[in-house]
This record gives structure tokens, C-alpha cells and sequence, in this order.
């Protein structure tokens, strides 16, 4: 089968490219990859409508100047073009974030095998990869943990790595769920619950949260993630940019949510707050 190899690029930063990607998926893409200001996505060239992608750029992101262009990949080549594009990802030397096609590496503390797909969360982005640095520093052992906008599982599998009691991991697009679910099975992590659905499907008390999406719904949502949280709860944030650190914070502090760390990676930003009441 051929595809057809289709690139979006801007630099607009107030693009949410997850949600680009979502709506590509809902024209016939099969798969995305994360690039330096843009997306990278992938569709069967029977399925490909070139007329279709204009007008979704021009009815949904409007205004956000995002270029588009496309090539179509023989079959013969579309393993190797996958491959190629697709590195290994190492974070703080310690956490190997691979897929089935690379190696394996002995040295390494924690490796996640993943299966990509549509999936948001291959630690390629900026803000995936600086959960992980958070995880791989914090205490998870026989804690309760909520992965909220899970995309492909990784932050809940390093968790189940890391000793957590049970992990719920909830993601609003269909094919992250399953996804996330292909990816736990792969990685033999056996307690970790997918759901289907957004915040409205928070019914447990937790330790810990990730939460790594936009920030207009980290915002929205911020009193169910609180009302989630067990005393001294731990909630991590990210999907926003330095720039919104301060309107995060805001609306934090309305929940009784301290800051207590920050990193910040290419003008992302990935934030720690505690429940303090």
C-alpha cells in the first residue's frame, strides 16, 4: 500500500497540534509524528484528499498560518521511512522510550516499548518528555495515580515501573484509548486501568496526577483534578507555555493548589503544585 507523507508546519505557537492531529484522524490519518513546529502525518494514498485537509485548515485554524505540504512514499519504502523518522528517545540517562524497531538496552533503569500511532506521548515533545523527568524523580511507590490525557500510556507504564498501587489512565480520543491499551499489554503492566472519556470520568481519590494537555482545559478542569486529590497530593502539569505559567497559577491557587517547582524546555513549561487544604 502507499501512503501519502503529509507535513504541517507554523510558528505560531498557540497551536495545540494534538488537537490538529485529532481532527486529521477523523479524515483517514493513520499516524503522526512530532516535528520541530509542526506535525508529520501519515494516510493511505487511497484515503488521501488533498481538497479535504485545505478545508479543514481553512474552517478549524483559520488565522494560524500553517503551511501544508505532501508527498506520497512507495510501499516498498514506508517501513524504512517510519524508521527512519522514528528515533529512540533517552530521558535523564535513566528512561529508554523505544518502539519495536530499536534496540534494546540493558543499561538502562526503566525501558517503554511504544506503539506510537496517533498517540500523543512519545517523549519526543518537550512536554512529555519533561513528565518524565518529573517521574523518574518522584516517590510513586504504593501510590494511587490518575494519568489524565494519557495519549500512549508512557506516563502511567512508567509508573506501573515505578511501584505505583494502580494507575487510571483517561484519554477523550478513542484511538489513544486504544493505543493505550495495545502499549500497557506490551509492556506487561497489569495495573493500569484505560478509560474513554474526559473529566467527568474522575470517580477515584488520588496520591498523584499527571496531567499533560492544553492549558484552556487544564484550567477548565482544575476544581475536579483538585476535588481528586487526597491530602498532600501531588498534581504535575503540563502542555503550556512559559508565557501561561502565571494564568496556571491562578487558577491553581482558586483551588488550594501551591506551586512548587517549574522546569522549562524550548519555551515549554511543566509545572508541580500540592494540595494544601
Amino acid at each position: 500500500m502507499n501512503y501519502v507523507a503529509s507535513t504541517f508546519r507554523s510558528g505560531n505557537k498557540d497551536i495545540d497540534w494534538e488537537v490538529l492531529m485529532a481532527f486529521l484522524g477523523e479524515i483517514g490519518y493513520e499516524s503522526f509524528e512530532e516535528i520541530e513546529d509542526g506535525v508529520l502525518a501519515y494516510i493511505p494514498q487511497a484515503d488521501f484528499d488533498n481538497l479535504k485537509v485545505e478545508n479543514l485548515l481553512a474552517d478549524k485554524f483559520k488565522g494560524f498560518d500553517i503551511s501544508f505540504t505532501y508527498e506520497t512514499i512507495q510501499d516498498r519504502n514506508w517501513n524504512e521511512v517510519w524508521e527512519s523518522n522514528y528515533d529512540a528517545v533517552v530521558i535523564s540517562n535513566r528512561c529508554l522510550i523505544r518502539a519495536p524497531f530499536h534496540p534494546s538496552d540493558p543499561n538502562m533503569e526503566f525501558e517503554i516499548l511504544i506503539e506510537p500511532q496517533m498517540s500523543f506521548g512519545t517523549a519526543h515533545h518537550e512536554t512529555t518528555a519533561m513528565m518524565i523527568a518529573y517521574i523518574l524523580e518522584a516517590d510513586l511507590k504504593n501510590k494511587e495515580i490518575l494519568d489524565m490525557g494519557s495519549g500512549t500510556g508512557v506516563l502511567a507504564i512508567l509508573a506501573s515501573m515505578k511501584g505505583a498501587k494502580f494507575i487510571d489512565a483517561i484519554d477523550i480520543e478513542e484511538w489513544a484509548y486504544k493505543n493505550c491499551v495495545a502499549n500497557t499489554e506490551k509492556n506487561n503492566v497489569t495495573n493500569v486501568k484505560v478509560v474513554q472519556g474526559d473529566a467527568s470520568c474522575i470517580i477515584n481519590k488520588y496520591d498523584v496526577i499527571f496531567a499533560n494537555i492544553n492549558l484552556n482545559i487544564l484550567v477548565q478542569d482544575m476544581e475536579v483534578y483538585a476535588s481528586a486529590m487526597n491530602a498532600d497530593g501531588i498534581i504535575y502539569f503540563s502542555g503550556f507555555y512559559q508565557a501561561d505559567l502565571t494564568k496556571l497559577e491562578r487558577a491553581a491557587n482558586k483551588a488550594n493548589l501551591q506551586l512548587v517547582g517549574s522546569m522549562e524546555k524550548n519555551n515549554w513549561m511543566a509545572a508541580t503544585f500540592l494540595k494544601t487544604k
